[in-house]
Parts: C-alpha cells; structure tokens; sequence
C-alpha cells in the first residue's frame, strides 16, 4: 500500500530575504527523508535487500508465463505464445472472459479488469501469500542462481537511489510545470518552430529550466527535499571552489529521461540562448544515471516495437521525439556519445535487429563505422544490426518535416545489414588492381571477420567475404581442352559477366585485361559503322575454330548481341551446329555462303586483321584462340553488366537520393572508367602465347 498522499506542485511566496534565507539553509546538512515520504510501496524496501540485477537475472531466466501458467489456463484464441503474449482469466477476481494480460518481454502483468499488475514476485506474493524474499529463493531457485550474501552497504545505496528518485520526479513536474508558466514562453515558441505539437511535448513530458540560480533548489527544499539528495541527483553544481550551489538546469528546454521502469532518472536540456558552451548539456553520472546504460525512451519504444518487429536508433533527442511525432514510435536515442556494449544489449533483448539511423553526411558514416565496429565482437544468431544512411545534410527530424513520413520510411525500408556496411568502408575508396592490393583488401576483411565471438556466425561472416571477394575480382575461369560448361564459367555470371553481388554496395570486379587490349577497338564499344568489334570478334573466334563450340555452346547461344548482322550470323552458326555432327571450319561457312553472309563474315576477319587481333582468326593456334575468346567474353558480359548497373543506381540515386547510392554510382564510374584492369595478358590480346600465328 502507498502510504504517501498527492503532492501538489506549486511555487511559495516569499519575500527576497526570505527566498535568500531559504537558499543559504538548503546548503546546509538536512536530516535524511524518510523513504515512505515520497510514496514507496512498502514491499519495496524489502526489495533492497536484494541487488537489482540479481532481481533483474531471475527475470531474463524465467518468462512470466511459466509463473504464472502454473495458476491459469491461457486462452488459445487471444494468446499469441510465439510473441510472448498471454491472456487468461484474471486469477486475483472472478471473471468469465480473459482480461488478464502478461508479456514475457515485459516481464509484466496486468488485469484490466480489477487493475492488478506486476512482476514474477509480486505475482507470488500478492496471489499466494509469500512474503518477497521467500518468492525470491523459489525464483532464484528454480533460474539456478544462488542466493545473494545479505549487503547492508548495498541496502543502503537502494534507501539512497529511493530517495534520489523522488527528488528527480519532483523535478520532472517542476520543469513541465515551468513550461506552461510566463517563463516557459520562448520555450515554447521554440518547440512550435520545430513541429513538436502539444500532445507529444505531454507524452515526453518536455519542460522547462527558467534562467535563475536557485529556482529548482529552492522548489525541492520546499518540498522537503535535503541538500544531499539535491547534490546526489545531478541537479545542483556544487564542489571545492563553490561556495553556495547553483542550479544545473538553466533556461534550457527540459528532456526527461526515463528508466524502464519509466521513472525519471536524469534530465537532458536544450539551450536557449546563442553562444552557450554546451548546446545539449545532460545530467552527471548519479547512484541512478550511467548514460552509457541509458537508452532515451526505450520503455516507450519497446511497447511500439512489438508491431515493428525492430528499433530506430536515432542520434539525438529532437530526431526521437521527431520521428514519434510521424508515426515511428519505436525510436530511441544513446544520450549523446556514442552507442556503449550495454546499449547494445539493451536493444538486443528487445529485437533481433535495430536499425542505427545516422545522417547522411561524413560523420554520419563515422559514426555508423564505430558502431559496426564495435557490434562486431558481440553478434551471434539472432543477433545483429542492420544500417540506414539519410540523404546528406539531413538527420531525422529534418526529413520528416520536409519530406513527409514516407520518406523516412522508405530510408528504414533499404537499411542495409552489417555485413554491407563493412564491405562498403572497406572497399568504396580503394585501388585494387595489383595483385598485392587485392591480397591486403582480403587480408583486412578477415581479420575483420575473425574478431566476431560466435563460431558459426565467424565462419559464415567468413564464406560471405569469399563470395564477396570472388564476385568483385572475378577469378580467372579453367577454359581448358575438351572442357564442357563448367569449365568456361566466369564465377557463375550468366547475367552480366561477373555481375554485382546484390546487396553489396560498390560491389564489382577488375577485369583482367591488359593495357595494349585496353587500347584496342575491342575496348571501345560500338563502332557506328560497323558490327561492334567486341561482339565481332567472339563470333568470328568460334567459327574459325569450331572445337570452341563443342566446349562451350551454351555460352556462344547466350551471348547478348546488339548488332542485327551478328545476330542473323550467330543464328546461322546454331543451325549448323545443331545437328549434332561436329562440322568443320569450311561446313559453317558453306552455310553462311548459302544464307549470303559469308562477305559479311569475311569483312570482319579482315577488320580484326587490321586492327592485328590475330588470335581470333582461323590461322592461330588452338590453345590461343581459346583464351583470346575467353577473354572477350568475359569482356563482353562485364561491359553490359555494368552498364545495366549503371542504370540501376542513376535511377536509385534519382529515387533515393542516399549516401550508399550515391556511393555505387562513383564505384560503377571507377569500374567503367578501369575496366581495363590488371595487366593478366602479359604479351598482349591477339599473341597470348608469345607465339606468332601459324601461316600469319
């Protein structure tokens, strides 16, 4: 039972000396509160005999539902088990249909029809009868935890944070109450010019700070509140060298910040004026606030993520209560530094995968790089984070006021996993076209990989980067003698020759052409009059030397043509092939000189001739014409790939506007602009074996 009655919030009338009297006596020792005072449940201080993350242990280890199913059946049609979330008839009144609510997430229950809630010990005590520490030792018990050694000291610190509590959610009332007064004007004038409209200042229960010394401090000692308890919450400055404290907080727009269990626990504020040193100041390390273990409005956003299914983890406070104001009512924010292992956790037993939203700029990308890396370590299956990066010069509550909520939503919508983010940074801004270049970008990623603590997400994370690094470098083909499909394939690029892994941003591979072929017309796309010289001389490579068919039709049918000419002599060569007799050189052209494209053919081995691409024509060795068609496959499918993506990302950077598209349109310029690669044909296309061409 509470024993405390309400306590009215309102501003005595003093005379100046009287205030000034008022002021120096709060400096003075003051004999402590009593703990009921301020409307503590009476079981609660039996619960500081108990730590509160042994208390808190016993609650991750058991659901509630296992507690409380021991007393109820639970309705099939309006539980939902695999969510955790349980409905039943109330077991403290009589009822017919389930009104009675529990959720595992929570760690709660509650009746809406009697009005009874709590948690696993309160269940124990209120509906059979233990006291607490007996409905402890069977919880400890059956979660396998020993029982605490009994901590006087630590029973102190909990009668001191009981205290401390109380002063902060007098505070809390202190600066929404001040909000609302003549003090609160600009106040609230600037948070109109923001958007944030009435209902939302209420529900984050926003306040004001007024510009006095001692305003706050003279409200809580008038309202019983003692200097230690004052000094102890953060809400004073105070120390050697001050001789009378001054109040923390002023003339600064008031954020509460709130514990799970919803209670006020520090303040973050706002400066009003220009030129003030710290634009967001927060309250100091306290017996009740370490901001590293401090989410701003988890409690809320928790509830909100049971429909998401995930967490918005925004930067500040404004983009948070921004973001709720659209209809994001999942969002949270770390209190200014960046995100801490014990935030990391924190949103990890709410969901599986948040996504960190950062501003599209070039700190925005720092700051998503220091959280990747130090999630890293500490994922496992179930486990991770996933990456959204605003347009430049935008953070979310900028967005959402110009943009609308649909806007963010699709930001939310192509938040990228944290592989992608990984693979990016390391890959967006570099040069890999040496074979040492290449060794220390794979040498980097996995060393990366290697510091994830998991075994199995470690060796998939490390079979990713395999994959990833094949696709990007694209691993020269075994394109042998008598070989069949298998042996012709270019790291499984049927779609564009070594296309783009989907999902990694900037993903694409460094042909390995040399620079004397970069030179060559084959490099240079389509010749306006002429049949393109690439596509040409593919052609012309497997009709002058049809063993190459035999070895790889497949790829010879499915090549992409955009010449008509090549089109209409391709089929050509199909229908003779298609016999299944293994027709000569001097058979395919009979063929082509009855359909009358036989002096087409002849004008393009005379054009390759010209341009000395010898290893295409029928005088070159076997072993020559092989790779040199090989290569200008490979060539080919590179050369359309990228030009498709290239498409792709001007048409998503139109749409989206984000830093990652921004970032695969430069990498898709770099790889068209680099095609010609790293020098793999030492001698030159045309001479591969350092050999002239037999009768050439």
């Amino acid at each position: 039972m509470r024993v405390a009655g309400r306590i009215s919030i309102g501003f005595p009338k003093r005379s100046v000396k009287s205030r000034l009297a008022l002021w120096m006596e709060v400096d003075k020792p003051r004999p402590r509160m009593k703990t009921v005072a301020f409307g503590l449940r009476d079981d609660d201080i039996t619960r500081m005999r108990f730590p509160p993350q042994f208390l808190d242990d016993i609650r991750d280890r058991i659901p509630i539902s296992d507690v409380i199913g021991r007393r109820v059946t639970w309705d099939r049609r309006k539980t939902q088990s695999a969510k955790g979330d349980w409905w039943a008839c109330c077991p403290f009144h009589g009822e017919k249909s389930p009104s009675f609510h529990c959720e595992d997430a929570k760690g709660r229950y509650h009746c809406f029809g009697c009005g009874v809630s709590g948690d696993h010990f309160r269940f124990l005590t209120e509906l059979e009868g233990m006291s607490f520490p007996e409905a402890v030792e069977r919880l400890a018990g059956e979660a396998g935890l020993p029982m605490p050694a009994r901590d006087r000291e630590e029973e102190k610190r909990e009668e001191t944070r009981a205290t401390l509590l109380d002063a902060l959610r007098l505070s809390a009332e202190f600066f929404r109450q001040t909000l609302q007064e003549a003090d609160g004007a600009k106040a609230r004038a600037y948070l109109r010019d923001r958007g944030i409209n009435p209902i939302v200042q209420k529900t984050f229960g926003l306040g004001f700070a007024p510009d006095s010394r001692n305003r706050l401090k003279e409200f809580l000692a008038g309202r019983g509140v003692g200097r230690a308890e004052i000094e102890g919450a953060g809400l004073v400055v105070h120390g050697e060298g001050i001789a009378v404290s001054y109040d923390r907080f002023r003339d600064r727009v008031m954020f509460p910040i709130l514990d799970v269990r919803e209670r006020p626990i520090a303040f973050g504020g706002r400066a009003m004026a220009a030129g003030v040193p710290a634009k967001y100041l927060n309250s100091p390390e306290t017996e009740v606030f370490h901001k590293g273990q401090v989410l701003f409005n988890l409690a809320s956003a928790r509830r909100a993520a049971k429909a998401t299914g995930t967490l918005v983890v925004a930067e500040g406070y404004m983009d948070v209560i921004a973001l709720h104001q659209a209809g994001f009512e999942h969002a949270v924010a770390p209190l200014g530094t960046a995100l801490t292992e014990r935030q990391l956790d924190l949103l990890w037993r709410t969901v599986p995968e948040p996504i960190l939203c950062f501003d599209g700029d070039a700190a925005g990308l720092k700051a998503a790089n220091r959280a990747a890396e130090l999630a890293l370590p500490l994922i496992r299956p179930g486990r991770s984070l996933r990456f959204a990066l605003l347009p430049e010069g935008k953070d979310p509550d900028d967005l959402v006021r110009d943009t609308g909520a649909d806007a963010m939503k699709g930001v939310l919508e192509r938040a990228r996993p944290l592989a992608d983010l990984l693979w990016m940074r390391e890959t967006a801004a570099g040069n890999f076209d040496t074979p040492e270049r290449r060794a220390e970008l794979e040498q980097r990623l996995k060393g990366l990989m290697r510091q994830i603590g998991d075994e199995n997400v470690r060796r998939h994370y490390l079979q990713d980067i395999d994959e990833r690094l094949s696709a990007y470098f694209g691993p020269a083909p075994s394109f042998s003698k008598g070989g069949n499909r298998d042996n012709w394939r270019r790291g499984d690029n049927r779609q564009g020759g070594g296309g783009r892994r989907s999902g990694a941003p900037g993903a694409g591979r460094r042909s390995p052409v040399s620079d004397r072929l970069a030179r060559t017309s084959l490099m240079g796309g389509v010749d306006t009059k002429a049949a393109p010289m690439r596509e040409m001389s593919i052609l012309v490579g497997f009709v002058n030397h049809p063993l190459l068919l035999r070895e790889a039709f497949d790829y010879f049918a499915d090549l992409e043509l955009t010449s008509p000419e090549l089109e209409r002599l391709r089929s050509a060569v199909i229908d003779v092939h298609a016999d299944g007799h293994q027709h000569t050189r001097e058979d395919i052209l009979a063929e082509l000189d009855r359909r009358m494209l036989l002096p087409f053919f002849q004008g393009c081995e005379m054009k390759l001739q010209g341009v000395r691409l010898w290893s295409f024509l029928s005088p070159a060795a076997l072993e020559d014409a092989r790779e040199a068609v090989r290569q200008a496959l490979h060539l080919q499918h590179r050369h359309l790939s990228l030009h498709r993506e290239l498409r792709a990302a001007e048409a998503a950077l139109g749409t989206d506007g984000d830093e990652l598209a921004h970032a695969q349109l430069v990498e898709i310029h770099r790889e068209i602009n680099n095609l010609a690669g790293t020098e793999a044909l030492i001698d030159g296309f045309g001479l591969l074996s350092g050999r002239p061409a037999k009768g050439i």
